[in-house]
This record gives C-alpha cells, sequence and structure tokens, in this order.
C-alpha cells in the first residue's frame, strides 16, 4: 500500500504551470526584443550560438527535478507489515436533502451548510463506526459508499451542493430505499439518519421506513428549517441577485414540514430533533447514537510503513546533474551530433 505521510506538498506542484506561463512570456517578450533588430529569422542567423531548443529543454528538466522534489517532500510511504485490528462501531448512513429549499436562509449560513457542518462535526467524533453519504433531491444518489476513511468522508461531503442532484423535488422514500441497499450483508447494528426540511414529494415514505425498521435499521430524522419559513435565495457569482418566485411571480417561502419526519422517527425507532443555530439538536442525535450497542469486527490494515523520499530526492539530483551539461548557447564540441 503506498500513501503520502505530507500530501500537503503537492500544494507547491501548482507553481509549475504559473512558471510555465512565465516561460512563455519571457520567450514572447525576448522575440519582441530581437525583432528590434531587424527581421527576426535574420537576427538568429547572425547569433547562430542561440537555441530555444535548448533554453526549453533545460526548463523542462529544472520542472522535472523540481516535481521529484515536491514527491520527496510529500514522503511517499510503502506499507510492510499488514495485522489484525479489532473494532467496534455501528453502520451509519447520513441521507441528506440537497434541493433547493435547502437554500433557504432561516438557518444560518443556510440550511445545506449547517447540515453539512453538522455532519463534519459527527465524523470527528465517529471512532471504529462505518459512515456513507445519500444525497436525495428528485432522484437519491449515493454520495460515498459505506466506508471508515473518515478524511474521503469529509472530502466527499465538502463538495455537496444543491447541483449534486439534477432533479428537483424531495424523494425521501428513494433515499430510504437506497440507504437501506446500502448496509449489504453487514451484520453491524446499523442506522440511518435523514436530514431534510421535510417537504416530501414523491410518496411512499412510511412504507420504506417500515421496511427498514423490519431489517433491524434505526432511522433518526433531523428537521432543518424553521415553520417561519424563508425565501429561496438566487446568487449570480456570490451576489443576492433576487429570490425564487412561482409561476405567479410571487415569492416561493419554504417551511419546515416536521410531521412527516417525525412519523418516520417513530417507526424507525429513533427519535426526531428539530435544528436550529444552536447545537442542541444535533447533540441529542450524538448522544444517542452512542447508545447503540456496538459490534466487534476484525479488519487488516497497514501497521508500519517504509519512506521512499531518498529516491525521489536521488531523482531530482541527478536530473539537475544532467541540467549542468546542458548550455544554454550551442556548443562546437556538441555541434556535430546535433542533437536540437
Amino acid at each position: 500500500m503506498l500513501r503520502l505521510a505530507h500530501s500537503n506538498f503537492l500544494y507547491l506542484l501548482a507553481l509549475v504551470p504559473v512558471l510555465i506561463i512565465l516561460l512563455v512570456l519571457f520567450l514572447i517578450w525576448r522575440k519582441k526584443a530581437l525583432g528590434r533588430f531587424g527581421e527576426y529569422n535574420l537576427i538568429l542567423r547572425l547569433i547562430p550560438e542561440y537555441s530555444t531548443g535548448r533554453l526549453i529543454f533545460k526548463f523542462v528538466l529544472l520542472m522535472a527535478a523540481f516535481a521529484f522534489l515536491v514527491l520527496a517532500l510529500a514522503d511517499p510511504q510503502t506499507g510492510s507489515r499488514m495485522e489484525k485490528v479489532e473494532r467496534k462501531g455501528i453502520d451509519l448512513m447520513i441521507a441528506l436533502d440537497v434541493s433547493n429549499s435547502m437554500l433557504a436562509e432561516d438557518i444560518r449560513p443556510n440550511r445545506l451548510e449547517r447540515a453539512k457542518q453538522a455532519i463534519s462535526k459527527l465524523i470527528d467524533r465517529l471512532d471504529g463506526d462505518r459512515i456513507g453519504i445519500i444525497v436525495f433531491a428528485g432522484k437519491a444518489y449515493n454520495q460515498l459508499p459505506i466506508t471508515s476513511d473518515y478524511g474521503a468522508a469529509k472530502m466527499f461531503l465538502s463538495v455537496i451542493n444543491t447541483n449534486s442532484v439534477p432533479i428537483q423535488g424531495t424523494a425521501i422514500a428513494d433515499a430510504l430505499e437506497m440507504a437501506t441497499n446500502s448496509f449489504g450483508q453487514s451484520k453491524q447494528n446499523k442506522a440511518i439518519i435523514i436530514i431534510s426540511d421535510g417537504e416530501d414529494h414523491q410518496g411512499g415514505v412510511l412504507e420504506k421506513a417500515t421496511d427498514a425498521a423490519k431489517k433491524g435499521i434505526v432511522i433518526y430524522t433531523v428537521g432543518i428549517g424553521s415553520p417561519e419559513g424563508g425565501p429561496i435565495p438566487i446568487y449570480t457569482n456570490n451576489v443576492l441577485t433576487g429570490y425564487l418566485k412561482d409561476r405567479e411571480g410571487r415569492t416561493v417561502i419554504t417551511k419546515l414540514d416536521d410531521t412527516l419526519l417525525q412519523k418516520i422517527a417513530t417507526i424507525g425507532k429513533a427519535m426526531y430533533v428539530r435544528t436550529t443555530n444552536s447545537e442542541e439538536g444535533w447533540q441529542k442525535v450524538l448522544d444517542d447514537l452512542n447508545k447503540i450497542q456496538k459490534s466487534e469486527l476484525e479488519s487488516r490494515q497497514f501497521s508500519d510503513y517504509e519512506d521512499r523520499f531518498q529516491y525521489f530526492i536521488a531523482f531530482s539530483l541527478l536530473i539537475l546533474i544532467f541540467e549542468l551539461f546542458v548550455f544554454d548557447k550551442k556548443n562546437q564540441w556538441f555541434s556535430s551530433f546535433k542533437p536540437f
């Protein structure tokens, strides 16, 4: 298994395209500067030792050496020993509503961002549990298959927005069915958390909740929004340009409808909470999740890793040494080889 001990150093590779642009600008400037003395091709004949190809070749070598050096800083490591690990946990699927109504700002900064912040904090508190994420609007999509990789979970969570599902609506039944099937043949205790403003447009939700409950899955529901509701803002380039309107031109007000969410939680033998701008509602769910009995499962993972950065440093040094023997100008001794 290969991993990077310090992957943040890979951001330094963003300098490569910047340096390429600077080189192109320099070549354009030098061509214009030489052109001031006369016709460009004629000027090149007067300076036969001049070689643009050599300059570009040296630049490519330097960029390659830089890339290997960055990889060395990231410290590639390979797993050298596997060991058995006993872990305790539950399987948890989160179904997150990403319909446009989740953009309402009655919960700050808006319903969707507030939900993502709470899920991120939940991931931070997991220990031995597995987590998966489903997003839904008019359809449900499996955003993240169930995993114990919390870093990946946070990465997938960060890119969720209302464009994650192209079809608008609120298909809670689809999300429930997908979440139920996502557990597969897992023998661990299972839980589903549905996060929505409750405006279901599909039907059949209670039947899907009953099917999940028969399989021993507990279902928590989190109502996000306020009964008073709020308009759905429309942003263009991060600038508020108006609010969503219906066909009659009236501003749409989306309100929390928690009646259905309460029924789902009752069937799922868990709790329903309504979120506000405080953390109280989420804390109740987290505390209750910790009461679920965690099963023991055996897994294998790499326990020892060996550093491989020295190879990349060696490659970088070899390239730099080779670059020293590539001259900026044509050399009479090498001219017979005509490599450029």
